[in-house]
C-alpha cells in the first residue's frame, strides 16, 4: 500500500479558513478575498488534489506529501474557478467540471515546478527544501511526469476538446518557455522582448489557460472567452516580473527560495538587463563577468545588488508589472459589476503589488 495523502495535511497547510492564503506578505489581502470566496470550491478542488494523488507505489504519495506540505496559493486553480463561476457556471450538469479542471491545471503547474527544480539544481521551494533536494532528481522528475499523466486523465474524462486543446497547448507552451529560458541563460544579447517571450512561455500562458477553460466551462461567448484568456495572461506577465523583481529585492521568507537564485544561475531577467543598460562601462564589464562568464565570487551578490538598487532596475520592473496588470483589468470591463469581477480586479493590483 501507498501512503496517503489527507485532505487534513493540505488543510495543515492552508490558513485556518481554509482558504490556503495567508496575508502575512505583502498585498495578499485580495488574493485571500478571492480564495475566501471560493473556500467550498477550493476545498472541493483541494480533495480531488489528495484522491488524484494517491498511487500504489508507496514513493509517489510521500513525495506528494511534502508537496501538500510547503503549501502555495493555488493561485492558477483559483483562477479557473473564479472564470467559470463569473462565466455564470454553478454545477448545473452535476459534474463539478470546474473543480476537476482546476486540479488538472495545479497537476500541470505542479509536475514544471518539480522538472524546474532538478533542472535550476533548486534547494528551496515555498520556503522548505525542494522535494529533489530530499528525493532526489531522478525521483522528482518521475512523480513530475505521474502529475501530468494525471492531468491527462483529467482531461479525458472530462471530454471537452475545447478544453483538452487549451492546457495542451499550454502544458507545450511551458515546456517552450523553459528551452528558451535556457538557452538566453548567461546571455545578455538577450532583448527586452525575448525575455518577454520567455516569461510569457514559463508562466502565464498557464495562467492565460487556466482562466480560459474556466470560461469554456462556463459556456460564454468567444469573446468574453478571449477576454479572461487576455486577462490571464496579462495577470501571469505581471506575476512573473515581480517574481523576478523579488528575486532581487526580497528577503527569503517573502520569496520561498533562496534570495539571488536567478543570479547565481545566470539566469536573464528585467532587472539585470535594465542594470545592466543603465550602467556605466564599469558596470557592464561586471555584469558580462558574473552572468555570462559565470565567474562569481560570495561578494558579487551584493555587489550586484547595488548596481540593481543604484538604476533603479527594480522600479523599471515594477512598473512593466503594473502596466500588464492595468491590461489584466482593462480585459474585465465588458463583464457586468459583481463580487467576484472585483476580487478578480483585485487580484490584478497584488498580482503586481507584492513587492511593495
Amino acid at each position: 500500500m501507498g501512503v496517503a495523502v489527507s485532505l487534513s495535511e493540505m488543510d495543515s497547510a492552508a490558513s485556518q479558513d481554509g482558504s490556503g492564503v495567508s496575508v502575512s506578505k505583502p498585498g495578499e489581502a485580495g488574493l485571500k478575498a478571492l480564495a475566501d470566496y471560493l473556500a467550498a470550491d477550493m476545498q472541493a478542488c483541494n480533495q480531488v488534489i489528495v484522491d488524484r494523488m494517491q498511487s500504489s507505489v508507496a514513493l509517489i504519495p510521500q513525495l506528494a506529501a511534502h508537496l501538500v506540505a510547503a503549501g502555495g496559493k493555488r493561485l492558477r486553480p483559483l483562477l479557473t474557478l473564479a472564470s467559470a463561476r463569473l462565466c455564470g457556471y454553478n454545477n448545473q450538469d452535476g459534474r463539478m467540471r470546474h473543480v476537476e479542471i482546476a486540479a488538472c491545471v495545479e497537476f500541470i503547474h505542479t509536475a514544471t515546478l518539480l522538472h524546474d527544480d532538478v533542472v535550476d539544481d533548486s534547494q528551496l521551494r515555498r520556503g522548505l527544501a525542494s522535494a529533489n533536494a530530499i528525493f532526489g532528481n531522478k525521483a522528482s522528475v518521475l512523480v513530475g511526469d505521474f502529475l501530468f499523466a494525471r492531468s491527462f486523465q483529467i482531461l479525458t474524462a472530462d471530454a471537452s476538446l475545447d478544453v483538452m486543446a487549451i492546457l495542451s497547448a499550454a502544458s507545450a507552451t511551458l515546456a517552450e518557455g523553459e528551452v528558451m529560458q535556457m538557452t538566453t541563460q548567461n546571455d545578455l544579447s538577450t532583448s527586452v522582448e525575448q525575455y518577454l517571450q520567455v516569461i510569457y512561455g514559463k508562466t502565464a500562458a498557464l495562467f492565460a489557460a487556466a482562466c480560459e477553460s474556466g470560461a469554456v466551462i462556463g459556456d460564454v461567448t468567444p469573446r468574453e472567452r478571449e477576454a479572461l484568456r487576455v486577462y490571464g495572461a496579462n495577470l501571469g506577465m505581471a506575476f512573473q516580473l515581480v517574481d523576478d523583481a523579488l528575486d532581487y529585492s526580497a528577503d527569503q521568507a517573502i520569496l520561498g527560495k533562496e534570495v539571488g537564485d536567478d543570479f547565481k544561475e545566470g539566469k536573464v531577467t528585467l532587472p539585470v538587463l535594465a542594470a545592466y543598460e543603465a550602467g556605466s562601462e564599469e558596470d557592464r564589464v561586471f555584469w558580462r563577468r558574473v552572468i555570462e562568464e559565470c565567474d562569481q565570487q560570495p561578494e558579487d551578490l551584493d555587489a550586484a545588488l547595488a548596481r540593481i538598487a543604484q538604476t533603479d532596475a527594480i522600479g523599471i520592473t515594477l512598473l512593466k508589472a503594473e502596466d500588464y496588470a492595468a491590461l489584466a483589468r482593462e480585459a474585465l470591463r465588458d463583464f457586468p459589476e459583481s463580487d467576484l469581477k472585483a476580487l478578480l480586479l483585485e487580484t490584478a493590483s497584488y498580482s503586481a503589488s507584492r513587492a511593495s
